[in-house]
């Protein structure tokens, strides 16, 4: 390759705030296909209506050729009604047919691959109950949908009060298609029901027998063969992601009525990347990639990893979409490279990973197509390892590869879609959500039968007892955390404009505690939500600076994507723990705002931003080693008191450099408690049964195993942040070597097989006293015990860390003394460093204490001591503080 240096400024990029993204949605190849069969019937309805120019045909009508064909003839129709603004007042969500016995549509179509979307609305209808919806659904010899509950399918999680289900599937040469909605049997109150139904025509190569992969096959991920994908099988969509861009509606689509998402709320990783954007360019479709493919706006709109070359090789930028485990999936991902500096093969070639798996070890998207030139790649994995739990996580990642192997260390992605594949006996059936209210409220209905076995749809005794529990502990608490002091619900509409603090009788927000916010104060602070003043971004959207009581203080507001629901459970979960916790290291919440659609938190502004910025970002200088050490013995305080000085053990779930924040005096505050948890509430309880979550690389092993959270998995993870901070290597660099891949892992390697030194950050060598050295490694390495019960508790780390801190003090105070030189001993955090008595106060760390309980520990057995007799001596004001043990 040309051996040439990258201009200073590498790409050029717009804010990543989507209001300021100058796109238009409809691109010029809108309707560019022109389906041979193209069926919208309005379900339930006796007349025809247009919806964004398209014909939805009443199947209730005199003589409509959509009439469905019932057994019994009993289906009926009705309004539709739905407590949700959000359902469109449009076909074909006004009205529905519904039975107690089976019926079926008939389609005469063309012989081919199609799309068939069913349309529901959840609701209570006369005489029919919202939650004995139990159905199966069978087209074309498959089972597309089985003891399927639209109600729990829209509250898992919650939906807009509408939801559709896109399957691609081939009609034979006899061109007749057939759908069949057939009742739960067993089960008298049993119903099924549709809103709407769409048959369309798909090209015939679009997903089936593509040219691109059709000599070869698509390549299966960690395998060797390929995988096959022909007209036997039946996909469901299960997500479709304009990545980089905004919503694309069916009215937007190529002529398929497909709809894009935009895909904000689905990047994970601990960097979202840039969004380049380039709206003039002309698009070449070709013969590989026709017009059709996808929408315009797709191709001229990205994600990239960014331009800081540094950051860009410490992680992968990472998408994640929940699915069904023991299916296969057929992963599309779309390109093409439409920045100005991107010209040659080789600018840009970058590392693809499906489920964590290698799939492309040089995808150059310029090579594949051309400049310009939109193109997919397609790839299959199979999900079938996770026997023991219905859903995970499918992730697909782009890592950048360094400079040498190309010129810009970069990756790029425009649009993701991911569907299931049927098994081979034709099915596309998984089992229905069970971990809502409304699931619980289902169960409740039949709880006076033997109807539960058939109810749960194939789900276990134990999902059954856990759904029924749930229900119980929803109803006791109703009434403490459902309304506020008006009698209205606390996350309903809130038109106060008071900037005083929220006084809730019946929330579980503390009184005085937490001050509400107008958006017009939230604007006013923000100039508007003006992109300059942004200062953070993540999956959840942007955090600005801002400034409240009149321009006299600064905070940090962070700016909830609307519409996400995930976001909506971790807005609440924040403002409940945080307004009830004070304390030095954690970051303080001074109040939200929840109007007009918009969740907002306001923070106490943290100046020097979070600890992985000094630990990654080039434009930082590097932080003394003693700086660090401070830093973690602030944030340790901070978990600490999680874990020991509040009311109730609170397990924070997502420790990591990134939730670390750092004043303007360095000091270390833990923040981001979305995902927390409340612990165990007895003694005899040791952990809480719980979904796994968290963050890839900081996750306690033992935790994803069992599914059982203890504070003990705080501890893992901030063992993973102490190598992060000796390191200044992120917790899972995809990069590195194979035996490197994982921090943890090689940390603790290196740790066994005495070769510490290696990991070391460079700038750090030579400024460690060697004790201090062994003494953090040997924290470290504990709190990475595999066994939660052999891990030290945060208190132990606390003093073990100030015990480090001391080594390294005193053996500088030693060698200035020697050398009759003043030295200013800052200390920002006010931590007393006081000495630590006991065993260990020589002992250093050996690789030779290894065994089966894990690395001896003397600093342990001297902190065991200490704590009998101490206090916490931090800053812990708290609504409801207690002495720490």
């Amino acid at each position: 390759m040309k051996n040439m240096k990258p201009p200073l400024l590498l790409f050029i990029f717009i804010s990543v705030s989507l209001e300021a993204l100058p796109i238009s949605v409809t691109g010029k190849n809108v309707d560019v296909y022109r389906p041979t069969d193209d069926f919208a019937v309005d379900c339930g309805s006796s007349n025809s209506s247009t919806v964004e120019n398209r014909n939805w045909i009443g199947d209730a009508a005199d003589r409509s050729d959509y009439s469905p064909i019932g057994k019994t003839h009993s289906s009926i129709t009705t309004l539709a009604s739905s407590s949700s603004p959000r359902v469109p007042g449009t076909a074909p969500y006004l009205t529905a047919r519904l039975s107690r016995s089976e019926f079926a549509y008939t389609f005469h179509v063309t012989a081919g691959p199609i799309f068939v979307r069913l349309h529901f609305v959840p609701s209570d209808y006369p005489n029919f109950r919202r939650v004995d919806s139990f159905f199966s659904v069978k087209a074309a010899g498959c089972t597309l949908l089985h003891n399927f509950s639209a109600s729990l399918f829209a509250d898992y999680p919650p939906s807009a009060g509408f939801f559709s289900k896109e399957f691609g599937l081939s009609v034979g040469e006899d061109q007749i298609l057939n759908i069949t909605f057939t009742p739960t049997p067993g089960n008298s109150d049993a119903y099924a029901f549709v809103n709407g139904i769409e048959v369309v025509s798909m090209p015939e190569s679009l997903y089936y027998n593509t040219v691109v992969d059709s000599t070869e096959g698509i390549k299966l991920a960690g395998q060797l063969a390929p995988y096959t994908l022909d007209t036997t099988k039946v996909l469901e969509a299960v997500k479709r992601l304009n990545v980089g861009g905004q919503f694309v509606g069916p009215a937007d689509d190529t002529g398929m009525y497909r709809t894009w998402e935009a895909d904000d709320e689905y990047v994970t990783s601990s960097y979202i990347g840039g969004l380049p954007v380039n709206t003039t360019i002309q698009l070449n479709y070709g013969e590989q990639v026709p017009d059709y493919t996808a929408p315009d706006p797709v191709y001229t709109t990205a994600r990239t990893l960014g331009t800081d070359k540094r950051i860009n090789l410490s992680y992968n930028l990472t998408w994640s979409v929940e699915v069904e485990t023991n299916f296969y999936y057929l992963v599309r991902l779309h390109f093409c490279e439409f920045q100005i500096e991107i010209k040659e093969p080789l600018d840009r070639v970058f590392k693809i990973f499906i489920d964590s798996q290698l799939v492309e070890d040089h995808a150059d998207v310029i090579s594949w197509s051309g400049k310009g030139v939109p193109v997919y790649r397609d790839f299959a994995v199979a999900l079938l390892h996770h026997s023991q739990k219905k859903r995970t996580n499918l992730s697909v990642a782009l890592g950048a590869l360094p400079y040498g192997s190309t010129l810009y260390s970069d990756a790029i992605l425009n649009g993701l879609e991911i569907f299931k594949i049927s098994a081979p006996d034709g099915n596309l059936v998984g089992l229905n959500p069970d971990s809502t209210p409304r699931a619980s409220k289902a169960l409740s209905r039949f709880s006076k039968a033997p109807k539960i076995a058939i109810v749960a749809g194939g789900t276990s005794a134990f999902t059954v007892v856990s759904l029924l529990a749930f229900f119980l502990y929803r109803r006791r608490n109703r009434a403490k955390d459902s309304t506020s002091s008006d009698g209205t619900s606390w996350w309903g509409p809130v038109s106060r404009s008071t900037t005083k603090s929220m006084k809730t009788q019946g929330s579980s927000l503390p009184l005085d505690l937490c001050r509400y916010f107008s958006l017009a104060e939230i604007r006013a602070a923000t100039n508007n939500f003006d992109r300059v003043f942004i200062i953070g971004v993540g999956g959840f959207g942007n955090v600005y600076k801002g400034y409240v009581d009149g321009g006299a203080t600064p905070v940090a507001i962070k700016r909830l994507n609307q519409g996400s629901q995930q976001g909506l459970h971790e807005f609440r979960t924040e403002i409940e723990m945080l307004s009830q916790l004070r304390h030095l290291h954690l970051v303080s919440l001074i109040g939200f705002c929840k109007d007009a659609g918009e969740m907002i938190l306001v923070y106490d502004y943290m100046a020097r931003g979070t600890l992985s910025d000094h630990l990654y970002n080039t434009d930082n200088p590097p932080l003394p080693w003693k700086q660090r050490l401070e830093i973690c013995v602030g944030a340790a305080w901070g978990l600490h008191y999680l874990h020991s000085g509040a009311k109730h053990t609170i397990i924070h779930r997502d420790v990591k450099t990134t939730n670390i924040l750092l004043n303007e005096k360095w000091v270390a505050k833990v923040s981001d408690f979305g995902l927390s948890k409340v612990g165990p509430t007895s003694e005899s309880k040791t952990h809480v049964s719980t979904a796994v979550k968290g963050t890839f690389g900081y996750l306690d092993p033992e935790y994803y195993r069992r599914q059982r959270l203890t504070d003990k998995s705080d501890v893992y993870s901030f063992g993973v942040v102490l190598f992060e901070v000796l390191c200044a290597r992120p917790a899972v660099s995809r990069m590195a070597p194979m035996e490197q891949i994982s921090l943890a892992e090689w940390a603790q390697s290196c740790c066994k097989s005495g070769a510490i030194e290696e990991m070391v950050d460079p700038h750090l060598k030579g400024s460690i006293v060697p004790e201090c050295l062994n003494k953090f490694c040997e924290i470290a390495m504990s709190c990475l015990q595999d066994e939660g019960t052999k891990r030290p508790s945060m208190n132990d780390v606390v003093w073990g860390l100030k015990f480090a801190l001391q080594l390294q003090v005193s053996t500088e105070l030693e060698v200035t003394d020697h050398m009759g030189v003043s030295v200013h001993n800052s200390d920002d955090n006010n931590h007393d460093v006081a000495p630590i008595r006991g065993n260990d106060s020589d002992g250093a760390f050996s690789t030779s204490d290894s065994d089966s309980g894990g690395w001896k520990s003397g600093w342990g057995a001297a902190m065991s001591t200490r704590r009998s007799n101490d206090v916490c001596d931090e800053s812990t004001t708290s609504y409801d503080s207690k002495k720490l043990p």
